[in-house]
Parts: C-alpha cells; sequence; structure tokens
C-alpha cells in the first residue's frame, strides 16, 4: 500500500465523470487539499465531517478504471461512491429522475465465443453487484432529496426540463465507450438488455476494480435523457442546473446519515 498523506480514517471516495457533477461537493469543503497524481486531481479533505476524496474519474472505463485504481492503492478509500448523469433505458425511467445501482454491466464487451457475451474474461461474471449497505444508504438519502425537489432546484430548470415528480429507481446500470444518443442505439440496449435501467460510460469499470480490490463501490445516476436522439440537447445546462445539485444533496445527506 502507498498511500498519500498522514495517516488516519480511512476516505470514503466520491467520483464523477464532468467536473460539473462535482463542483459543488469542493465549494462545500472547507479543508481540501490537492493532490496530483496520474496527470488527475484528487482533492482530499472533509465533507459533513467525513474523511473524503474527491476526484474525476474522467470519462470512459478505461480512464475511469485507473482513476479506482489510484483511489484504492494511493488513498486506500474505504468506499466508493460514484455520481452522475446517466440517459435512461428503462420503462418509466423518466428525465430528472434517479437511479441507484444494484449491478453493473459492459454492454459493449464481447468475447464470444470464447467467453459469453458481457462477461469479464477470467472472472465468470458479467454484472458486478454494489455493495448492499451503501446501497439501500444511496437509496435512503435520494429518496429523502427527492421528497422535497423544489428545496434544491430552481423553477426556471424545472420548467426548462419538464421535470415531473422525481422518482428513485433501482436496478441494472450498463456502461460502455460511447455516447449514446440516437433511438436505434437504445432501442438495441433494451432488447439485449432487458433489465437495463439507464446507460453511461463509466460505472461498471470502476465496479469490476472495487470487486478486484475488495472494496465497497456505490453508484447512483441522475437521469438526462433517455439516450435517443436529442440526448445531446442541453446536455450541459441540466447537468449544471439539475444534476450537480442533486448529487451535492444526496451525497452530503449520505455522509451525514452514515455511521461509516
Amino acid at each position: 500500500m502507498t498511500r498519500t498523506g498522514n495517516t488516519g480514517p480511512r476516505p470514503i471516495a466520491i467520483v464523477a465523470a464532468l467536473h460539473a457533477e462535482i463542483a459543488l461537493l469542493l465549494q462545500a469543503m472547507p479543508d481540501e487539499r490537492r493532490v496530483r497524481v496520474a496527470g488527475r486531481d484528487f482533492w482530499h479533505g472533509h465533507l459533513e465531517g467525513r474523511d473524503v476524496v474527491v476526484v474525476l474519474s474522467r470519462i470512459g472505463k478505461v480512464a475511469a478504471a485507473t482513476t479506482a485504481a489510484l483511489l484504492l492503492d494511493r488513498f486506500d478509500a474505504s468506499a466508493v461512491i460514484f455520481t452522475g448523469v446517466a440517459g435512461g433505458l428503462g420503462a418509466g425511467v423518466a428525465v430528472g429522475d434517479v437511479v441507484v445501482a444494484t449491478e453493473l454491466l459492459q454492454h459493449d464487451l464481447d468475447a464470444s465465443p470464447i467467453f459469453p457475451r458481457h462477461e469479464v474474461p477470467l472472472t465468470g461474471m458479467a454484472r458486478f453487484a454494489t455493495d448492499g449497505a451503501w446501497q439501500q444508504a444511496l437509496a435512503d438519502a435520494t429518496q429523502q432529496v427527492l421528497a422535497k425537489p423544489d428545496a434544491f432546484l430552481g423553477d426556471s430548470a424545472r420548467r426548462e426540463f419538464a421535470l415531473g415528480a422525481p422518482r428513485l429507481h433501482r436496478g441494472l446500470i450498463v456502461s460502455g465507450d460511447r455516447f449514446v444518443s440516437t433511438a436505434a442505439e437504445s432501442t438495441a440496449l433494451r432488447t439485449a438488455l432487458p433489465d437495463a435501467l439507464a446507460v453511461e460510460m463509466e460505472g461498471a469499470a470502476v465496479a469490476q476494480v472495487c470487486h478486484d480490490f475488495g472494496v465497497p463501490f456505490a453508484a447512483l445516476r441522475i437521469v438526462s435523457d433517455r439516450a435517443d436522439d436529442d440526448a445531446h440537447r442541453d446536455f450541459e445546462r441540466f447537468v449544471a442546473d439539475v444534476a450537480s445539485r442533486y448529487s451535492e444533496a444526496i451525497v452530503r445527506r449520505l455522509l451525514m446519515a452514515g455511521t461509516w
């Protein structure tokens, strides 16, 4: 182990792929200090009285896996929590809803016929389950935040993105190295993986690394679009005005409530 920094409590790692998804969390940290490793800025400090390290995974599975391995090796993170946006796939998963992962899978991994489609070679696994205790805590924190969405979102954002009453979903999130943004792609994913609720580009890779290290992992994704032909429209504004606010509120509620 080559942990960076002073000895002490093992930090909880908070990870996202886009800077806007962690900007509010960084603003809320009173004593963060930057540690730069492998071209990545890891922000080590405290949030809601907890020892945390916050970092961008960067976009895509390889970048995210590298970041996760650094978190676990250099910072000895006690758990990894991923937050950010995703495209909705499941029936009833609407823009503004939140999906808490029960398991994650790489939808673009296919080493068949040597191994079954989606299975990570030499592991015997295609789906990587999230930690039960952290998953439940994340779902509880999400429910509390979604019960009062007006406390976190402005009226203009709710009107602009036609947000109704946000709902929590729990289930499979799938990851792949492409931004799914056509109806044809999303239909193909729903056909191949009918229980998939959302699609993104990093989570399954981080889940696999955490599994290899034996460290708890949990993930939430705010649904920014339906992974169809309109997926790119106003994406950056949604992240800044909606997803970032939900992420901050849910993560802070998680840290306040937990006995980690």
